[in-house]
């Protein structure tokens, strides 16, 4: 396995849609891997091919403590949507930001699993939240889409200064 770069927020592919899977082979269960290895790393909960710079419909997640219950969802589609919830998001692509989003508390998702099975899964609670998140990154959105224009411009500048200090510090380093 393999530790993948985690595409930060302005990154402009970010912002590219997602195209379909078209098949589930080995090299797909060896991104599916990396991205969980990646996201567990991070620590994350959920990671969209998106930000790893792989534009196809794929994301991962997993919401337990115990980081032992793994879900895979290649091609997700959500079906139906009900309820609404308003809980405080991050993002692995804008690190350390936390603002309160509106979601569907409650989603019927169809997708394939890990090895290319159709299947149809209700989520809810934090899972549905992270399974919308990631598919928001899936169609070049991210959760600071849902901030104003203001929120987002400082939280723009302040990941673009906290990249610059990275790059000079790197640049020191003898």
């Amino acid at each position: 396995m393999a530790k993948l770069k985690i595409l930060e927020f302005p990154d402009p592919r970010l912002r590219k849609k997602a195209v379909p899977v078209e098949n589930v082979d080995a090299a797909l269960r060896q991104l599916v891997d990396d991205m969980f290895e990646t996201m567990y790393d991070a620590p994350g909960i959920g990671l969209a091919a998106t930000q790893v710079d792989v534009h196809r419909r794929l994301l991962v997640a997993d919401v337990s403590s115990e980081k032992n219950e793994p879900w895979v969802l290649i091609n997700p589609v959500i079906l139906e949507k009900d309820g609404t919830e308003v809980s405080e998001e991050g993002c692995l692509s804008v690190p350390g930001y936390y603002e309160a989003v509106e979601r569907a508390e409650h989603i019927r998702v169809r997708y394939l699993d890990r090895d290319g099975i159709e299947v149809e899964s209700e989520f809810e609670g934090l899972l549905a939240v992270c399974v919308q998140h990631e598919m928001d990154h899936l169609e070049g959105k991210l959760f600071v889409d849902y901030l104003s224009e203001a929120k987002r411009q400082r939280i723009r500048k302040r990941l673009e200064k906290d990249r610059r200090s990275r790059e000079e510090e790197r640049a020191t380093v003898f």
